[in-house]
């Protein structure tokens, strides 16, 4: 292959996981919805102790499972931040640090 197509193959993946992150963005926002109605708090350390477990369990390479964490800690700290904005309203300010509010 050539760099172009290989740069090719490169943007249509970068497309698919652009529609990835926000399918996986609206479900966090309907559990953050759910979460808000029963009470419960938008960060739950377990679930996302969890979710890294099974990320690198499930890691075939070439990214190391430190590289998987860092990535799944971005996006999972979005899905917070979503989360908090909807539970507190567009008027309130959401955290600085997410994991310390």
């Amino acid at each position: 292959m050539t760099i172009d197509e290989i740069r090719q193959e490169i943007d249509r993946l970068d497309s698919e996981l652009l529609g990835i992150f926000n399918r996986r963005a609206g479900l966090a926002l309907q559990i953050g919805e759910i979460k808000k109605e029963i009470g419960l708090p938008v960060y739950d350390p377990s679930r996302e102790g969890r979710i890294f477990e099974r990320m690198k369990a499930e890691n075939p390479g070439p990214l190391d499972d430190g590289a998987i964490v860092r990535l799944f800690e971005r996006v999972i700290d979005e899905s917070r931040r979503l989360e908090r904005i909807m539970t507190r309203g567009a008027d309130e300010p959401a955290c600085e640090g997410e994991r310390q509010c």
